[in-house]
């Protein structure tokens, strides 16, 4: 279990590293990290606002993974299959919502460039 708990911290360490440069600006439109999608790549001005709002839900679910994967090391008596699924859910109730929320912030910003 020891050997997930530093499988968990590190991807959610990389979760955080790959979200601060977004939050702050620092990526360019490119086909390789942030939100990338046909309307993103094509506007330099949604790619930035939708990345800025995206990466602070990669943010929260990288610190959610974090917290997750250190609290439930420590609930006695989980088997090493219950701790993988629990934080794994845990993860994905912050990751989901996140991805859903940044898609439908994405198409707000161009439906409203639209009019």
């Amino acid at each position: 279990m020891t050997t997930l708990l530093i499988l968990y911290m590190a991807s959610g360490a990389l979760l955080i590293a790959l979200a601060i440069p977004l939050m702050h600006n620092k990526i360019k439109p490119n086909n390789l990290y942030g939100f990338r999608v046909k309307a993103t790549l094509e506007n330099p001005e949604l790619w930035y606002a939708v990345n800025r709002y995206t990466a602070r839900w990669l943010l929260a679910s990288g610190i959610t993974l974090v917290i997750a994967a250190l609290f439930l090391f420590f609930v006695p008596g989980l088997t090493v299959d219950q701790y993988a699924l629990l934080v794994l859910g845990v993860w994905l109730a912050v990751f989901v919502p996140g991805i859903i929320q940044s898609v439908r912030f994405m198409n707000k910003l161009s439906n409203r460039d639209q009019v």
